[in-house]
């Protein structure tokens, strides 16, 4: 090829990355582009962190990919950033730019996949080709199946023949420094648009102090290696630092998830270990959206389809609030409310609450952790959904129920988390911390706490709401 043209959208690095890998070796011009689109953005808040977030790592791409040209005697570069619809702009821009074709890396969503097709139709009548490869995930689409040639529905079988694959696969980088003298120069006047020329505002990103771009993922990664040893141990403590924080990195591709196998598969030990299952889990979810698109809106088995759920807006106003009285519940939606994380653990009580003590849809849950998710991805989101639902594939069984309290009292035992985001309940003694509705007249003073007044009562008693969704899961059996 003459020239080339990337197409950058959740691998927002210059490093190990597929499509510039393969266009720079192939061309002997490289232009990088980056689309705001709006057809996604146009539905989204004024602040929204996501598109913040996307904003500082597209504006660090663009130095690192000058910087990189004009270090092996390149002119310079830069990424092209655009604010239009996708299908418009990509094959405006290529043919203005006279490329023999555009390369960007594979998109396994249904709505993504949509959109690459029409992109490129349209390119291909104007004799412009189109290549996808394979980057945010290690094994892709057919790449696992069972010895039948089928693909898995249970996690563990396919983790062993994942790992058996890994063994034999070895995980290899795309190198793009070798080839970095082919990035050509940005069109004049292609600056990265601010925020406002977007619609958007900034959002609490910088008092989060939350590490974004290139160089904040490799910030986290170092922490992380320092930590990894005892991830299994902590992993499960929202309290402690024990999770890697790397999981907004992964979903923009500011880090490569071929490096952070091969970390955990070289370091070895239980917690590089662990921590490399819940890659594998990433690309177990990936591969079911790909195989089963239909998961998107209904249930992963059909037969959880028969089961009706109630129809509470106010009770699932609460739950969105914090506002359920169960004081884990609370602080895990404050957690996402005022950060747009949520600890994984949290994620399955919180889901798990709303879907077997509230007995609401899991979709409801689902969309608003898309919404409001920093980290969102929604092959991960609608499998942890449908896991606690008991509606996904190896799903948690309906007939075990999350305790919300025993689950507070195991997994933050000394309330540290519970007290950082509630701080209303900073004066409950220990005892009570879990179940503050259990105190009385006497402690609540104490506490300078009165309950449904300072802080809720329990919005639903669990034994009762547990009786309920055994009979209304009960219905999947006839």
């Amino acid at each position: 090829m003459r020239s080339a043209l990337v197409w950058f959208r959740r691998d927002l690095r210059n490093f190990d990355h597929a499509a510039l890998h393969h266009a720079l070796r192939q061309a002997e011009r490289v232009w990088c582009v980056f689309i705001f689109d709006r057809d996604i953005l146009d539905s989204l808040p004024r602040q929204d962190r996501r598109v913040e977030f996307i904003w500082q790592a597209a504006s660090e791409l663009d130095a690192a990919l000058d910087a990189q040209s004009r270090r092996v005697g390149g002119q310079g570069s830069g990424l092209i950033v655009l604010h239009d619809r996708a299908v418009d702009a990509i094959p405006r821009l290529a043919r203005e730019l006279g490329v023999d074709q555009v390369l960007a890396n594979r998109d396994y969503e249904p709505a993504a996949i949509e959109r690459d097709s029409r992109v490129a139709q349209a390119l291909a009548e104007q004799g412009i080709g189109f290549a996808d490869y394979k980057d945010q995930v290690i094994f892709e689409r057919d790449e696992v199946l069972t010895q039948g040639g089928t693909p898995f529905s249970v996690f563990t079988p396919y983790r062993n023949a994942w790992m058996k694959k890994l063994e034999a696969f070895h995980v290899l980088a795309y190198p793009v420094d070798k080839y970095a003298s082919r990035l050509a120069p940005k069109p004049a006047g292609a600056l990265v648009p601010d925020l406002a020329s977007l619609g958007f505002e900034p959002s609490n990103l910088a008092e989060l102090k939350m590490p974004t771009g290139m160089s904040g993922a490799r910030q986290l990664l170092e922490d992380f290696r320092r930590r990894i040893d005892r991830y299994k141990r902590s992993r499960d403590f929202p309290a402690l630092k024990g999770v890697s924080y790397l999981s907004p990195h992964l979903r923009f591709g500011t880090v490569s998830i071929r490096e952070l196998a091969g970390l955990a598969w070289q370091h070895g030990g239980e917690g590089a270990e662990s921590w490399l299952n819940e890659l594998v889990w990433r690309d177990f979810y990936h591969m079911i959206l790909w195989h089963h698109p239909r998961v998107v809106g209904q249930a992963f088995k059909p037969a959880f389809d028969k089961v009706r759920w109630d129809d509470a807006p106010a009770l699932f106003e609460a739950w969105c609030a914090g506002r359920t009285g169960y004081p884990i519940v609370d602080a895990a939606m404050a957690q996402l409310n005022q950060t747009g994380f949520m600890h994984n653990r949290l994620r399955m009580i919180v889901a798990s609450f709303l879907t077997k003590d509230l007995g609401i849809d899991w979709r409801l849950g689902e969309r608003y952790f898309a919404t409001h998710l920093l980290d969102f991805d929604l092959a991960a989101n609608n499998g942890g959904w449908q896991w606690a639902a008991s509606t996904g594939c190896d799903a948690q069984p309906w007939f075990r129920i999350f305790n919300p309290v025993t689950q507070s009292e195991r997994f933050d035992p000394d309330g540290r988390f519970i007290r950082r985001y509630l701080p209303q309940l900073a004066r409950v003694p220990d005892k009570f911390i879990h179940a503050p509705w259990k105190m009385g007249g006497i402690d609540q003073s104490a506490a300078q706490l009165k309950i449904g007044v300072d802080y809720p009562a329990p919005i639903v008693d669990h034994a009762v709401a547990r009786e309920r969704t055994l009979n209304r899961f009960g219905v999947t059996k006839e």
